[in-house]
């Protein structure tokens, strides 16, 4: 039985040739440019204060937002701090775990660069037998430099937004190192 000609087709929807817009046309979905969200509902930040069309303001916001996450959602001071706590071990262990937030990877990188020369004199000091005091003295360089970095890299994060406290030489050897990667 053949069907009525009232019922519509089910063939593709082709545009009529004199249509301009047709023939070129724009899908949102596959921008070939990079795209940032424009609304909350999108996925965007919110700011607030600042003008939708306003690109530059939406990737200030989201950097702002994106320096405070880790990969495994903890707390930035407490990583940075963690970074001095075991010396070299905690600095190579939140080199290989932490990949996103620079702050935590800077300290972990300027952590491996002071402590593990520290750790190294101390063993050689106790290898070659110094005497006791001489030992000890060592040992409390090394807990006394791991606890100020580790207190300061907690306060910096904490107090002052992210300011990271360089030591000379090592410090932006550790910038570097960050940058390249």
């Amino acid at each position: 039985m053949a069907a009525p000609a009232s019922f519509a087709s089910f063939a593709a929807y082709t545009p009529p040739p004199d249509d301009q817009a047709a023939s070129s046309p724009v899908r949102p979905w596959f921008n070939s440019q990079q795209h940032t969200p424009a609304s909350y509902q999108s996925g965007a930040i919110p700011t607030f204060g600042a003008s939708s069309s306003s690109s530059t303001a939406l990737e200030d916001a989201e950097a702002q937002q994106n320096q405070w996450e880790t990969r495994h959602g903890l707390r930035v001071d407490l990583l940075a701090a963690l970074a001095y706590v075991f010396g070299p071990i905690s600095a190579l262990a939140l080199l290989i775990l932490e990949t996103q937030n620079d702050f935590v990877r800077f300290h972990a990188y300027q952590s491996a660069l002071l402590t593990t020369p520290l750790v190294l004199i101390r063993i050689l000091v106790s290898l070659l037998q110094f005497p006791g005091l001489l030992r000890t003295l060592f040992t409390l360089i090394l807990i006394g430099t791991e606890a100020y970095m580790a207190v300061r890299a907690y306060i910096d994060a904490s107090r002052h937004g992210l300011a990271r406290f360089e030591l000379p030489y090592i410090g932006p050897i550790a910038a570097r190192w960050l940058d390249e990667e």
